[in-house]
């Protein structure tokens, strides 16, 4: 069981990694609040990481591929201990575009779960969604 109750489908280590990650961002929204940008957050964020010795690559870059063939890349916002996609936001509300999105960064980066963090909220738990594939 974790910490809040919720039955985990993930190997423990890395549900523990996963509750370190959220305590992570947890601290920063209690230091700085809502109503900061996107980019201010994830410098926070990786600050707040670093301090705690979490292991994590910022901006990383996965290739997109269409039949076969490179069409790009795409940076992730935070790819924690190369298990865990972080995905930052700081908008009204999280929409289903924004999961959807999440999924897809899931797909690319081979990872099984992801977090959907929505900082512009008064309480960070209203804005944090789990994805796993």
């Amino acid at each position: 069981m974790t910490p809040l109750n919720l039955v985990s489908t993930l190997p423990p280590d890395l549900e523990d990694l996963v509750q370190r990650v959220i305590g992570a961002l947890i601290a920063v929204h209690r230091e700085l609040g809502s109503g900061m940008s996107e980019s201010e957050y994830a410098a926070a964020v990786r600050i707040e990481f670093s301090a705690l010795g979490i292991s994590f690559e910022a901006e990383k870059a996965f290739p997109v591929r269409y039949r076969g063939q490179l069409i790009g890349y795409h940076g992730l916002d935070l790819f924690v201990d190369g298990r865990v996609v972080v995905e930052i936001k700081s908008v009204e509300s999280l929409h289903p575009v924004h999961v959807a999105q999440l999924v897809t960064y899931l797909r690319v980066s081979g990872a099984r779960i992801g977090l959907l963090v929505n900082f512009n909220v008064p309480v960070l738990k209203q804005g944090l969604r789990r994805v796993i594939r």
